[in-house]
């Protein structure tokens, strides 16, 4: 008999994978654990980035486990160590960054994800934030709740670019990235790509070329490559320098890939019109950063990919996962396919 612990949360909920899980694995005994993210913010525990709950919780949960669904759970050396029943590790996010992968090998279990989860909710919400900075929503809102009508942002010296006929850089073409080149399309923006891992007819009929010539050209740049230890600092000052005068920047993929006190001077300095940004150095922002003082910065709290349909489309794919591994079957998204030649 499988045993399969749901250590949920109150985003993916601990309903929603076990409605889906109950198709892929109906005879399976449930167990359940609910972290607190986001009510209290993510963060790291041991060597693990970006989870929730603590390694004694996890432990004491997967007593007798052979399968855990998660979107937060800490998946850390220690755990491994206590945990000689687990076989699969499901991490219902786009990356398993909360998984000590190394350790997972060497303790024989499988770790998959959920990649694309949130992409169109991502997408949305991106192009939502760049019409927010050019057009200075939140802004000309805040004034107006307060009884300040802001005549003197229809001043030409005042206004931002529209997005149909702009030029608009994205970095990373991957699920989201696609999808807001999509989007753009439909605004009647010239597109362009910067992607090592692409190729011209992948992005067609955007047009691929290389992050400086982006840069240089974009009067709408937008953020979404992978965070790695290769692409920390992605977006540096040189490179915010090369954009038009005028321009906006947006980051909805992570914090670590942009100078965000580059983006902050030019700003200051009138060369950018406006940034967007649903990703920081440190979250929750400090009190005394900068970015709560720059003008013209449109901010939200890491939620770009909250949706119900993410919620439901982590389930989902998580869910598959289980069932194929079961079955004896490839997985989709496995972070260590090595190991599953062993369990299978």
């Amino acid at each position: 008999m499988t045993t399969i612990l749901t250590a949920g949360d109150h985003f993916v909920l601990n309903s929603l994978l076990v409605d889906r899980l109950r198709t892929a694995a109906p005879t399976a005994t449930y167990r359940e654990l609910t972290l607190p993210w986001p009510v209290e913010p993510f963060g790291d525990v041991a060597e693990v980035r970006e989870a929730s709950g603590t390694e004694e919780q996890l432990i004491t949960a997967l007593r007798g486990v052979d399968i855990c669904v998660t979107q937060m759970a800490p998946l850390t050396e220690r755990v491994l160590e206590a945990s000689p029943d687990l076989r699969l590790f499901c991490v219902s996010r786009g990356g398993p960054v909360n998984a000590n992968i190394e350790a997972a090998t060497r303790h024989g279990v499988a770790v998959c994800f959920a990649p694309g989860r949130n992409a169109t909710a991502t997408a949305e919400h991106t192009v939502a934030l760049m019409t927010a900075a050019a057009r200075r929503v939140p802004a000309t809102h805040a004034d107006l709740a307060a009884g300040t009508w802001r005549g003197d942002y229809y001043m030409f010296e005042k206004v931002g670019p529209e997005l149909e006929g702009s030029t608009v850089g994205i970095v990373g073409y991957g699920a989201i990235g696609s999808r807001v080149a999509r989007i753009l399309r439909g605004f009647g923006a010239h597109v362009l790509v910067a992607d090592p891992y692409a190729r011209a007819r992948d992005v067609a009929p955007a047009e691929l070329t290389d992050l400086a010539d982006l840069m240089r050209r974009s009067t709408f740049v937008t953020v979404h490559a992978r965070a790695t230890p290769a692409t920390e600092g992605l977006i540096s000052r040189e490179l915010v320098d090369l954009m038009p005068t005028g321009g906006v920047l947006v980051n909805c993929a992570r914090g670590s890939l942009v100078d965000y006190d580059a983006v902050c001077d030019a700003l200051d300095a009138g060369k950018l019109f406006g940034a967007a940004f649903d990703v920081f150095p440190r979250e929750p922002v400090p009190a005394d950063s900068r970015l709560l003082t720059t003008p013209n910065i449109v901010m939200t709290p890491h939620l770009a990919g909250a949706s119900k349909q993410t919620a439901l489309n982590a389930a989902s794919i998580v869910a598959s996962e289980v069932a194929g591994f079961l079955a004896g079957e490839p997985l989709a998204h496995c972070a260590n396919p090595e190991v599953l030649a062993r369990l299978q």
